[in-house]
């Protein structure tokens, strides 16, 4: 008996085989359109005075703030050597050896902070207030989110760690492992992996995109919405938290997920080999390392927001 699941094979990342357009690229449409519709709702309810306009603007301000930050963290932090800091000129070039590629590589902590330089500027343009917009933005992100790590599921990428449990997914383009490891060897007895004659094999792994999805997603967008909107205090409050709740869960979720292949772990505190294995929780990743900045500059805005509401 088989303790896997083969990733479906119905699933095609492209829309159109003969246009490269990925699903990919229509779940972020769908999370900006649902992040959208969210804020028009919280204005409607009399959270935000903003015209449907100014809406538009901000979204507008946002999102390219959200693209230019997460590519060009992708490609200086992530993409593991000093091409692109000698070819900056490529960071958007969207071709390669003459086929349309898009922008292959986008961080979520470098959109993050994209799009807190583009809310920066309209507000700062528009006459609004940073941190209000903020907490009504940051208030549906979470759910416009789940849509962009279920694009990441339905691409096969980002895949998890590798693992023994029943739900673990054997990805078609993860790399597959030498059958001469012993640690191998016994992961495929587990799972029930024939590997006489075989000197690779591909390993399942944990689907770590809908751990974030879930997590990251659903669950802190609740938190936020049911939670700690109605309890907040001052403005700043929710965007706070926010840093505090996804920093936390992303933190945790990078233990399941397979560090970078051109980075591997930026921290190693422990026996970190092989990275595809969860070994010790003192391996820290890149993505781990803007998760605590994250949770450190929640805390620092709460605590400075609250003083400065207690002195007002």
């Amino acid at each position: 008996m088989l303790h896997y699941i083969d990733y479906p094979s119905w699933i095609s990342p492209t829309i159109f085989k003969s246009l490269p357009i990925r699903w990919y690229s229509m779940m972020y449409l769908v999370a900006f359109g649902i992040t959208f519709l969210l804020f028009v709702y919280q204005r409607n309810k009399g959270l935000i005075k903003i015209s449907n306009d100014d809406i538009s603007t901000l979204f507008l301000f946002a999102i390219g703030g959200l693209i230019i930050g997460a590519r060009l963290f992708s490609a200086l932090f992530y993409e593991g050597s000093s091409y692109y800091w000698t070819h900056p000129h490529l960071i958007f070039w969207p071709f390669y050896n003459g086929q349309f590629v898009g922008l292959p590589g986008m961080s979520y902590h470098g959109g993050l902070i994209g799009a807190v330089v583009g809310t920066l500027i309209f507000t700062r343009r528009y006459k609004f207030s940073f941190f209000e917009v903020s907490d009504v933005l940051v208030s549906g992100i979470p759910l416009g989110y789940t849509f962009g790590r279920l694009g990441n599921f339905i691409n096969g990428e980002l895949w998890g760690r590798v693992t023994s449990a029943k739900w673990g997914i054997v990805f078609p383009d993860a790399p597959s492992f030498s059958t001469s490891y012993t640690w191998v060897k016994e992961i495929a007895s587990k799972v029930g992996m024939e590997i006489a004659n075989t000197p690779l094999i591909n390993l399942p792994r944990h689907p770590s995109q809908l751990y974030e999805a879930a997590f990251e997603g659903v669950i802190l967008w609740l938190f936020i919405w049911f939670i700690i909107k109605p309890r907040q205090k001052f403005k700043g409050f929710i965007l706070g938290w926010y840093l505090i709740g996804y920093g936390a869960v992303r933190y945790v979720i990078e233990y399941f997920r397979e560090p970078d292949a051109a980075l591997g772990f930026i921290i190693k505190g422990a026996n970190s080999e092989p990275a595809a294995l969860f070994l010790s929780p003192l391996n820290i990743s890149m993505g781990q390392i803007f998760c605590l900045l994250m949770i450190v500059g929640g805390v620092l805005l709460l605590v400075i927001r609250k003083r400065l509401s207690n002195e007002q």
